[in-house]
């Protein structure tokens, strides 16, 4: 059970262990259509950091979109399951029990998740959503180079630098303005495909 309270790309390889190298996939047209979904809040950017409780060290970045439609962009991350559509690194139909069961598939004895939003006009985030389906699949250790350099792209967030290192992501989209933060801790086993197992969509 997730504790919320009030993730970070890979880093160098030696440096993180939750990045790993899965393949691209390229669900159907079908599949697509039935699980595509539109979330009712502002259009926003959500920064989910992974971060590892013994070190404080990051292990992971994502990033949600919600525009015309609301996705996570999860590059080289490991998280797949066969009712949840992904082309690429874009994870499709992200309505809130996908949201959960990704955020707790991260989340688990060894690591917590920071979630932090930021409210964007629809125009910024329907470039987003641009970016990260027209990004592609992401190598292995570039989660967080990849999502800073689209997030740089962005107006509004031209502060934003290119980085390896997902804590100083964190950070400096800490740093912009109207952010809010969250928590998620969890107790599960250091097992996060155990969350996926158990799940149904």
């Amino acid at each position: 059970m997730i504790v919320r309270g009030w993730l970070l790309a890979c880093a160098l390889p030696l440096m993180v262990a939750a990045c790993t190298v899965v393949p691209s996939t390229y669900a159907s047209d079908e599949l697509v259509a039935q699980k595509r979904y539109v979330h009712a809040g502002p259009t926003s950017l959500t920064l989910l950091t992974v971060l590892k409780n013994s070190s404080d060290g990051g292990a992971h970045l994502a990033l949600m979109v919600n525009g015309s439609e609301r996705v996570i962009f999860d590059p080289a991350g490991s998280f797949q399951h066969p009712v949840i559509p992904e082309r690429g690194d874009v994870i499709i139909g992200s309505n809130p029990a996908v949201y959960d069961v990704f955020v707790d598939y991260h989340a688990r004895v060894t690591y917590r998740v920071v979630e932090q939003v930021i409210e964007v006009s629809p125009a910024v985030a329907e470039l987003a959503l641009q970016k990260v389906y027209a990004n592609g699949a992401v190598p292995q250790a570039m989660c967080s180079q990849s999502i800073t350099t689209i997030l740089s792209e962005l107006p509004g967030f031209e502060s934003i630098r290119q980085t390896w290192f997902p804590k100083n992501a964190m950070d400096q989209f800490g740093a912009l303005p109207g952010v809010a933060t969250r928590v998620y801790r969890d107790d599960d086993p250091d097992d996060k495909d155990l969350v996926l197992r158990q799940w149904r969509g």
